[in-house]
């Protein structure tokens, strides 16, 4: 669970309902390599520098991966789930919003963080620890890499006015419960705050027992950095503008500095709370100083750790991974904690091949497409928390959340699908196969259609709520594994896979040696990573035992009734998607569809984001008809012949990239201000007095202006005296040659002294037409 409170808040019997909403403060930021939707609400701490987005320590952790430093792209390597930052610390545990079960509304809440003042709060660092959390491996598997949890230890800086014996903090803190008692909050509420401290990761894997030392050092460096630049805390905030809840496109507004947040999950700031005065000259100055001053000489003299971090992961001695250990049922993962990677891969990834059965969600913060209509996966979702208290994680029903579930679980859209084949990363720099090859090979794979049918609801070994679907090795679904196995799958027992394109990677979680009939069921020998099942939720908490016995029984009934209504099983679809019904989906992570292809290689496309678009490389049209094919619609040629080209003007600009745009803009800038400078220059020395800027301008402007029409008049004046003089020129000579034709005997009898006369008083033309009778003369 997150934060530091009881998770039954104050722990009265009135309270029959757990919660994770509460008031706090964020550490979010927005980075290169983040997800550009994550706010940027901490200016203060470069949450980034304390993750280790490389994997250079850490091997592996739960799908949701780092919580801190910017969140992840949809395409990152890793496959993590695409969520925003969502680091925070808690101030206090507001806990369970459904008033009926002992919690509080949102409505209550705002109520009462509006009616209290508090001053802007300082926060200071502490430390970055290990230990704690899911702790895989501590139950005596000595071929399992230990597991823990990474936490950032925080403190709230106390602060006092005069003759006071009572801190600011303190007082905020009576306030805010007297607050919550007075709107009618519910027992589920903490009675006593939280122990600050931010969730940086969860089901952390580090390479062995060494490299977690190394990174808890290098990231406590960096914490020790931070001290030393804010010696008494500082206040959290940023200067930038932002909108709440997530998604919305309201107004945005100030964030400033000193806020206070109201989540309704770690991931959904709905409400923003300001402080009750702006800061201090020394507040503000420390608040502004790593974003508006050279910090360099702050890493550069810190050079050690002078305090206590506890060392690695937790008190586990000295361990080191051991890849060989891996074994096929290492795909039947539990994703709340980290993977044991395979020889060679050198980062872990959430990316597989898989069977779509979402359906459009009832989320109101994420859509989801329908990509099958044949189960009613919704009838498996306990809306009003009959059986269920609560979830172990932060995610809550991953078959479709929406807003104002009670719980105060993530808000996800319907994520509902059928693992079959986990891939992998997608870096291929890390062992892994990139995603255009992966296609590729994926492509050639011919299957049939692929048809289901469900077994039996059930808990398994880890907590999680799932839908076991019947493993039959003999179907095409079972055959398709077997082909992924063969042509994808890791090297393993002397089995080597084999493809014609000789694409592979090191860091799919399943051997070339395995087989659909290893797989889980009844009629296999369950060694192997065959096991086909739908997650339905992680770590459900129920009422009671007999509660989950009912719950069992309902959900088990509904499987009953779809497997007598298709007793061979039934290959899923919808008229718009998979019409002849099934496919097998490439997800980037749980969250994200990327690619469908069909059965019997009746094609691919790429469906994600709830869109079809061209994929990025396709080969050309292989159906008769050419781009006229509806088949074909989805390939580059044919989409590039629908689609408008774009304008050349639009593509050099794009040409020119980030640093070359900036550079046109910082040219343009620089011109103008230049032009200005000049102006300005230019004003001072022969503006009049009492003259103002804006007249001198328009004076000087056409006063230029008269002068180049003198300029014009004068040079047309010149171009027709230039005119005259050259006609009368040519009117004298043309007398001189008939006087010279009249007297050709006297000419011939001195053409030497003519000669002479020519080239002294004719003009260049004359010259260049008598040229030979010159040179004869004169040599």
């Amino acid at each position: 669970q997150e934060g530091g409170g009881g998770g039954d808040g104050s722990g009265d019997e009135d309270c029959s309902m757990e919660g994770l909403s509460f008031v706090g403060i964020s550490f979010s930021v927005n980075t290169a390599n983040g997800s550009p939707y994550s706010y940027q609400l901490c200016d203060q701490f470069p949450m980034e520098n304390i993750i280790d987005r490389d994997y250079d320590y850490v091997m592996s952790m739960d799908e949701d991966g780092w919580l801190v430093g910017g969140g992840y792209k949809s395409f990152d390597y890793s496959g993590k789930m695409p969520y925003i930052d969502s680091s925070h610390t808690e101030l206090l545990r507001v806990g369970s919003m459904d008033p009926d079960r002992g919690g509080t509304s949102i409505e209550q809440v705002y109520s009462a963080m509006s009616s209290v003042s508090f001053t802007p709060f300082s926060v200071f660092p502490e430390y970055l620890k290990g230990g704690g959390g899911h702790n895989s491996g501590d139950d005596g598997d000595d071929d399992e890499t230990p597991s823990s949890d990474v936490t950032f230890i925080v403190s709230i800086v106390e602060s006092f006015n005069d003759n006071d014996s009572y801190s600011d903090y303190d007082s905020f803190l009576d306030q805010l419960f007297q607050a919550m008692d007075d709107v009618g909050g519910g027992p589920c509420m903490d009675d006593h705050d939280t122990d600050p401290h931010v969730s940086m990761a969860r089901g952390v894997k580090f390479h062995s027992s060494y490299h977690s030392e190394q990174y808890m050092y290098a990231a406590n460096l960096e914490v020790a950095v931070w001290q030393s630049m804010y010696p008494n805390g500082v206040v959290i905030g940023s200067d930038r503008y932002a909108s709440f809840p997530p998604g919305t496109r309201t107004q945005k507004s100030y964030v400033g500095y000193g806020s206070l947040y109201f989540f309704f999950d770690r991931a959904n700031i709905t409400q923003v709370f300001g402080a009750s005065r702006s800061l201090t000259d020394d507040e503000s100055y420390y608040a502004t100083l790593y974003k508006g001053s050279d910090v360099s000489g702050f890493y550069s003299d810190t050079t050690d750790v002078d305090f206590n971090y506890g060392g690695g992961s937790g008190d586990q001695g000295e361990w080191e991974h051991n890849p060989y250990a891996w074994k096929a049922t290492s795909a039947m993962h539990d994703m709340t904690d980290g993977w044991d990677l395979p020889p060679n891969c050198k980062q872990e990834g959430e990316t597989f091949l898989g069977i779509p059965l979402s359906r459009q969600s009832d989320s109101k913060m994420q859509t989801s497409s329908t990509f099958q209509t044949q189960f009613a996966l919704e009838n498996f979702i306990d809306r009003n928390y009959t059986y269920v208290n609560s979830f172990g994680t932060n995610h809550g029903w991953l078959i479709g959340e929406s807003i104002g579930n009670a719980v105060g679980s993530i808000v996800d859209k319907d994520t509902a699908h059928i693992p079959l084949f986990y891939t992998g990363t997608t870096n291929s720099n890390m062992g892994g196969i990139s995603l255009s090859n992966l296609i590729k090979v994926v492509k050639s794979i011919q299957f049939g259609n692929l048809y289901i049918k469900p077994a039996f609801v059930f808990i398994d070994d880890n907590g999680h709520l799932k839908l076991q679907f019947e493993a039959d090795s003999n179907s095409a679904m079972g055959y398709l594994y077997d082909n992924l196995c063969k042509e994808l799958g890791i090297m393993w027992n002397y089995n080597s896979p084999e493809n014609n394109y000789g694409l592979y990677t090191n860091c799919a979680m399943h051997s070339a040696g395995d087989r659909a009939a290893y797989g889980c069921g009844p009629e296999n020998s369950n060694s192997g990573g065959f096991c086909p099942q739908m997650t339905i939720a992680y770590s459900v908490k129920f009422n009671s035992a007999d509660y989950a016995a009912a719950y069992l029984t309902m959900a088990n009934d509904y499987v009953d009734y779809w497997r007598s209504l298709y007793p061979s099983g039934v290959a899923v679809g919808t008229s718009s998607f998979c019409s002849d019904g099934g496919c097998l989906g490439l997800y980037l992570n749980r969250y994200d569809l990327y690619s469908v292809f069909k059965p019997d290689l009746g094609g691919s496309w790429v469906e994600y984001n709830g869109a079809s678009m061209a994929p990025t490389m396709s080969p050309a049209p292989t159906w008769y008809g050419g781009c006229s094919e509806p088949h074909n619609q989805h390939l580059d040629k044919c989409f590039q012949m629908k689609s408008r080209a774009a304008r050349a003007t639009s593509i050099a600009w794009d040409s020119l990239g980030h640093v070359g745009q900036a550079s046109v803009f910082l040219v343009t800038f620089m011109a103008t201000t230049l032009a200005f400078s000049l102006f300005l220059s230019r004003a001072r020395k022969k503006k009049k007095k009492s003259e103002s800027y804006l007249g001198f301008f328009l004076r000087d402007t056409f006063k230029i202006k008269k002068k180049r029409k003198k300029k014009r008049k004068r040079s047309r004046k010149m171009k027709n005296f230039r005119d005259d003089k050259s006609r009368n020129s040519r009117s004298s000579r043309s007398r001189s040659g008939q006087s010279r034709s009249k007297s050709k005997q006297s000419r011939s009898k001195s053409r030497s002294g003519s000669s002479g006369k020519s080239r002294s008083g004719s003009s260049g033309k004359s010259r260049s037409r008598s040229s030979g009778k010159s040179r004869s003369g004169s040599s």
